[in-house]
């Protein structure tokens, strides 16, 4: 009957031990669910900063005879 969770009593150190571990799951899924909407936020503000630099380096002016300069070594 000890093991058996529906027959524990209100209170008792396994029931509290429970409650804690469950409430301690909740939290962890709402910092996952934040950590995954400020990952998601950072990749946009990631992205839109690459395109603003790939179309400012389009407008900079090049010396003739000088082959154009890769800023992302062709990393990315």
């Amino acid at each position: 009957a000890a093991a058996d969770p529906v027959s524990m009593v209100p209170g008792s150190l396994e029931g509290g031990s429970w409650c804690n571990e469950h409430m301690l799951h909740e939290r962890l899924d709402i910092v996952e669910e934040k950590v995954i909407k400020t990952v998601e936020h950072l990749e946009s503000e990631v992205k839109s900063l690459l395109n603003i630099i790939s179309e400012t380096t389009l407008n900079i002016p090049t010396v003739p005879g000088n082959p154009p300069i890769d800023i992302f070594d062709g990393e990315y």
